[in-house]
This record gives C-alpha cells, sequence and structure tokens, in this order.
C-alpha cells in the first residue's frame, strides 16, 4: 500500500547536494550487488521527472562500475551517496531514502533486488 503522493526535500550530510522529489512510495529496495551491499542504502525509484537537483551539482562526483551504465552520485564534501541513475531504468533514479528529511519508512514494503546476479 502506498502513500499519498508528496514532495519530500532531501540532501547529502553536509547540505552541499540538495534535491526534491514527488512520489507516493510503493516500495523500497535493497539490492545485493557489490556498491548497494557495501554502502547498505535503502532506495526508492523515481522518475526523472519526479526528481530536481536542487543545489550542488558542483559538489557532485560520479562513479561507475561493471557495464558503467548506472550513475552512482557522491558529494565530494561529505561522501554521501544520495542517489544514483539506474541501469535497467535510466530514465529513472534510484533515491537513498535515508538522504530524505524527516522521512521514516516504517510501514513500506521492501522488496529485494537481485543486482549481483545480473549479467
Amino acid at each position: 500500500m502506498s502513500r499519498p503522493e508528496q514532495t519530500y526535500r532531501g540532501s547529502c550530510h553536509c547540505g552541499a547536494v540538495q534535491f526534491e522529489i514527488t512520489t507516493d512510495f510503493p516500495e523500497l529496495t535493497m539490492c545485493d550487488c557489490s556498491l548497494c551491499r557495501k554502502k547498505n542504502a535503502l532506495m526508492v525509484k523515481v522518475h526523472e521527472s519526479r526528481f530536481t537537483l536542487l543545489a550542488g551539482a558542483e559538489q557532485l562526483a560520479e562513479y561507475q562500475f561493471h557495464t558503467h551504465t548506472a550513475r552512482h552520485f557522491f558529494c565530494k564534501v561529505c561522501g554521501i551517496y544520495p542517489f544514483h541513475r539506474k541501469r535497467v531504468t535510466p530514465d529513472n533514479f534510484g533515491i537513498n531514502v535515508f538522504c530524505l528529511d524527516d522521512f521514516d519508512p516504517a510501514g513500506i514494503p521492501v522488496r529485494q533486488a537481485v543486482g549481483a546476479a545480473m549479467p
């Protein structure tokens, strides 16, 4: 069961990177690929039309691995990973919900994504 659609603000730890998303949180995902296991992020998928980078484009560093399709973004100042462009659906962002202001993920179903087995 999703929540009412709403706009949420988020940022990295130091606040240099700030963004907004609009979503109803149909589900959250945890991926088992090597990168996601190490960063332990809980993600929500948001179409690019529902994502706005408000500040900090110049503070973003990008990391790519394996097929170099997904684009993982980190703050150059504090190192926090707020979002990435998804590999399978590159017109969507995966948003680290722990970077959202005053957000509680309780009650939202979590789906285990099988990233480690992707070719």
